[in-house]
């Protein structure tokens, strides 16, 4: 009884590496790929080493495109004056799925973190702190998780800007819509108590 090649397993390897994927789903993966090589796996060969090739991260803002500048800080109508910041590049993107925000974002490559002694430097904390000073900007808003990292990085900014003038403001965090109470946490619960508005 024979299995995979060690080129097919190498493969596998690497793919139960990526998020949200382990071993089972890698090898189902590889598997659909090599029965479709020419309408599935070289084209998508194809398309990984062209993106290898030109994916850079944005100077201004950390976002992931094929340019120096990407679209979004390239395009003069989204110069609103205000920021956007988030955590991971992730974040932007499920912010321009909702399309409700027509400003710019600031990535700052994760979250403060003693545990793992991530700090300011490690971060585009500094680079956020002279965007802010340099460039035309009225409100900075956190847009970041709320978790405990994520909260002592939007602490750790509310009071890194306290002096510049700038408006700092957080996402209202609740009660999701379509959500039931009797699903949702603690903390989910008692943040929306909290974040209560007049009717």
């Amino acid at each position: 009884m024979s299995g995979p090649t060690p080129e097919i397993e190498a493969l596998i390897a690497m793919m139960a590496r990526l998020p949200g994927l382990g071993p089972r789903s890698a090898r189902r993966a590889v598997l659909h790929l090599l029965r479709r090589r020419e309408g599935a796996m070289a084209p998508l060969a194809e398309a990984m080493a062209r993106l290898a090739a030109a994916a850079r991260d944005c100077v201004r803002c950390g976002n992931i495109g094929t340019a120096e500048i990407c679209a979004i800080c390239r395009d003069p109508a989204r110069a609103t004056g205000e920021v956007c910041v988030v955590a991971d590049v992730a974040d932007l993107w499920a912010m321009e799925r909702a399309g409700a925000f027509r400003g710019r974002y600031h990535v700052l490559g994760g979250t403060l973190s003693a545990l793992d002694a991530v700090g300011p430097e490690d971060l585009g904390i500094p680079r956020l702190l002279a965007r802010v000073a340099e460039e035309r900007v009225r409100e900075v808003i956190l847009a970041l998780d709320a978790t405990v990292d994520g909260q002592t990085t939007a602490h750790y900014l509310a009071a890194a800007l306290a002096d510049s003038g700038v408006a700092v403001t957080s996402l209202a965090q609740g009660v999701p819509v379509g959500g039931e109470l009797d699903y949702l946490d603690d903390g989910t619960i008692l943040a929306a108590l909290r974040a209560r508005r007049k009717m």
